[in-house]
């Protein structure tokens, strides 16, 4: 008789007596043994206010014109990029096969049935068989442009959390990517690179759910880490709501009345500075910033003078129609989702990192880990439904360090559903994956070519052919490669070389591991 899993709480820790006792953070996550919670410092005043994203228009004219560029520049649209959100599902997830598709040449350049096992999926629920009574394949579900397999765990989640309407505005890719597993040196975090293609955001540049250089539980690539812009800590909505300080002025009167003295006090302070001869010199620089300063901080007070701005507990597009009040209550995960993506889908942040732990889940059954995947889909349906609600594009990444691979023994229990069990590690049988979600359209691959949606190949039995991308055996590649496709969302995909070097090949190797036009 099989023996019953005593918990199958997406929050259980894992344990394995083939696995080192914990010692870091980093092992504590990937076990589920750690969320990782820390409050949120926020920066200095003045660094607060680069590049706002929006203007209220509420402020008078005067101190409107002195937001232009040429003189306070507090008018430009952050970073003028599009959303980023990636997930860091620590351990070593499955993505691939039982997850996302994947095929010897394209998606749908199947795998033999010992590769399909390898990855979990027993003989019965493999691509290409069809329903004799339909004459449709039962196992590909190409709903979000990017083919899940139809019952994936991850799928069920994201189409729970995500409108339909919502579907056929996405598409994604997948990249067969080799990384090494239960390790604290996979540089899989994409944030610097992509704050390098010009993301930014109105208060913060990155953010992520961990106190680390990354702001995730994989570390970045060493040559791209500019601390600078080391991601802020968010966690959880009270980090959200304590990154703006109006000072008691708004307490003391209403929000119009506190804009009115700080325009008042700027007028005073203009009128002094003006009364005093200034040429290009270092008092006349100094006597800008304190101009600008005054003007920057009524804009502030405009803005966010009203705590409900950044307040995710009311939100009305994320309380209700995305999570219940009751699941936000009783789910921290849920919590550090909506936190990060109110954030980075605003414009707030120009993008962020989302850490999930106990993804190291072979634990010699699968509804452990389909309990899992299940709940991360739906933390990565919550990104995209709120992007639609927001109107705005989003790319949402998925990584992680090492996956998981099956002996082909099924677990047959209601959560298992007559799928593989993970009985180890399994680095060779990595994927990493995105979507991106466009409000106008869906996002339209290259000259309407569907290999493009598999950027590298599996071998037939399974696993990740080492040289079939630039990515497939070199982790820091894959982060310059999803990069790369980041800037082919703004039609700069000519910036790649400028930016990052010649790593992944010449012109038309770029060109093969673009995936889609440019968004409009």
């Amino acid at each position: 008789m099989r023996r019953k899993v005593k918990n199958l709480s997406p929050d259980a820790p894992l344990l394995y007596p083939d696995h080192p006792r914990p010692m870091s953070r980093r092992d504590f996550i990937r076990q589920g043994l750690m969320k990782g919670m820390a409050a949120v410092t926020a920066p200095s005043l003045f660094s607060l206010f680069a590049n706002p994203r929006e203007a209220h228009a509420a402020l008078s004219p005067d101190l409107q014109a002195l937001k232009l560029p040429d003189r306070c520049d507090i008018s430009t649209l952050g970073g003028g990029k599009i959303p980023f959100i990636c997930f860091d599902l620590a351990g070593g997830a499955n993505i691939a096969g039982s997850n996302v598709l994947v095929g010897q040449g394209s998606q749908m350049d199947f795998l033999t049935t010992a590769g399909y096992s390898r990855l979990g999926l027993p003989g019965d629920m493999i691509p290409p068989i069809v329903n004799p009574n339909t004459g449709l394949n039962d196992f590909i579900d190409a709903d979000l442009g990017l083919a899940f397999h139809s019952d994936s765990a991850m799928l069920r989640g994201i189409k729970e959390r995500f409108n339909t309407a919502g579907w056929a505005m996405t598409n994604g890719a997948v990249i067969p990517a080799r990384s090494e597993n239960d390790t604290s040196i996979n540089p899989h975090n994409p944030m610097y690179a992509i704050n390098r293609c010009g993301a930014d955001g109105e208060l913060l540049t990155l953010i992520g759910s961990r106190s680390s250089d990354s702001g995730g539980n994989s570390i970045a690539p060493a040559d791209m880490i500019d601390l600078t812009v080391r991601p802020t800590k968010v966690d959880r909505p009270s980090d959200v709501s304590g990154l703006i300080d109006t000072g008691k002025l708004v307490g003391l009167l209403n929000q119009s009345d506190a804009v009115a003295v700080m325009e008042a006090i700027q007028r005073i302070s203009d009128m002094k500075l003006a009364s005093v001869d200034t040429g290009i010199t270092t008092d006349a620089v100094v006597k800008e910033l304190v101009r600008c300063g005054y003007v920057k901080s009524a804009d502030l007070v405009d803005r966010y003078g009203d705590p409900a701005e950044l307040d995710v507990t009311q939100d009305t597009d994320i309380i209700g129609p995305i999570f219940s009040q009751t699941e936000f209550d009783g789910d921290s995960e849920f919590r550090k989702t909506a936190s990060v993506m109110k954030l980075v889908v605003n414009g707030y942040a120009g993008a962020g990192t989302i850490t999930m732990g106990g993804y190291d889940y072979h634990t010699g059954d699968r509804a452990v880990g389909e309990i899992r995947d299940l709940r991360a889909g739906r933390c990565m349906g919550a990104c995209l439904e709120y992007a639609a609600r927001r109107g705005t594009p989003l790319m949402l990444y998925v990584f992680s360090d090492g996956s998981v691979s099956s002996n082909g023994t099924l677990d047959n229990s209601q959560d298992g559903g007559g799928k593989g069990v993970w009985t180890s590690d399994n680095q060779s049988t990595s994927a990493s994956f995105f979507l991106v979600y466009n409000p106008g359209s869906q996002p339209a691959l290259i000259n309407g070519d569907l290999v493009r949606q598999q950027i590298g190949t599996f071998s037939a039995d399974g696993s990740v052919n080492n040289a079939s991308s630039p990515a497939a055996n070199n982790v820091n590649l894959l982060v310059q490669t999803v990069a790369l496709n980041y800037l082919a969302l703004h039609g700069e995909q000519g910036r790649f070389t400028d930016l990052f070097g010649t790593n992944l090949g010449n012109s038309a190797m770029l060109d093969s591991l673009t995936v889609f036009n440019q968004i409009q």
